[in-house]
């Protein structure tokens, strides 16, 4: 698949704009590639005329674009359009195909709510931080939606503080961070929402909130050993760098733990 971007048919003289992720694309296959990548991103921002046009006047594809025009704004599934695109130059390998046939089912069973979520997700992933705050934000004021889902409200506020990290609005990471952690008070919220506290308040602040909330030893020297491995890395970082590789540490931490 995918690992290849040689062109098997026509460049486009003038680019395919990606809204999602500000990107242009050239090429069928570099289409492949972010519709296979970015499932998650796929919607009528992309699957739209506009593409039709594209793959008919830049990529003299008119075949492909009667393919995919009848499904605008009404498919049921995105493999309505996904297929005929990747069959055009037979981008999938066999496995690859199983492969995102079952990412396809899994996407087609889940609630709109947590599509949305890794919609989220996806565009942190493409340092789309601006619009993943949007997304999470808008997720949150669906209180209703999100009543007895503690499991997701907990992600979406911990994703949303480490996207606010990422852009160094520290204060609001630390708010996130926060609430995820009084959500369920897991460990790992907790490391991550010390962590973040003790790289922008003073010692003594940090000292008394530890305090306050009776973190163990055990969360203490995590976090003191996680400091101590980034003071010793050869390259010169700025505090905020520090604070956003050593969060970055804790957030695949706290995901590996918590499955969300």
């Amino acid at each position: 698949m995918s690992s290849y971007i040689l062109c098997q048919t026509k460049k486009a003289n003038i680019p395919y704009y990606i809204e999602n992720i500000s990107i242009n694309i050239y090429s069928i296959e570099e289409l492949c590639y972010y519709l296979y990548h970015n499932l998650y991103l796929i919607d009528h921002t992309i699957i739209n005329e506009r593409l039709c046009r594209w793959l008919e006047e830049e990529l003299d594809l008119p075949k492909l674009a009667a393919k995919v025009r009848p499904h605008l704004g009404k498919f049921s599934g995105i493999e309505d359009v996904l297929y005929p695109i990747f069959k055009e130059i037979n981008y999938l390998t066999y496995e690859e195909l199983r492969t995102l046939n079952g990412k396809l089912a899994r996407l087609d069973s889940e609630e709109t709510i947590v599509r949305e979520k890794k919609k989220g997700d996806a565009l942190v992933e493409n340092g789309m931080y601006v619009n993943a705050i949007h997304v999470y934000q808008n997720l949150l004021e669906k209180e209703e939606t999100l009543k007895g889902k503690d499991d997701l409200l907990e992600s979406i506020e911990h994703n949303l503080g480490c996207t606010y990290s990422y852009l160094f609005q520290m204060e609001k990471a630390l708010e996130c961070f926060w609430k995820a952690y009084t959500i369920k008070k897991r460990k790992e919220a907790l490391k991550v929402y010390l962590l973040a506290y003790k790289m922008v308040r003073t010692p003594k602040e940090y000292e008394s909130r530890k305090k306050e909330l009776a973190a163990d030893g055990e969360l203490i020297k995590e976090i003191q050993d996680a400091l101590s491995r980034f003071s010793k890395m050869p390259e010169k970082k700025t505090e905020m760098h520090q604070v956003d590789g050593m969060i970055e540490e804790f957030i695949k931490e706290y995901h590996r733990s918590t499955g969300v």
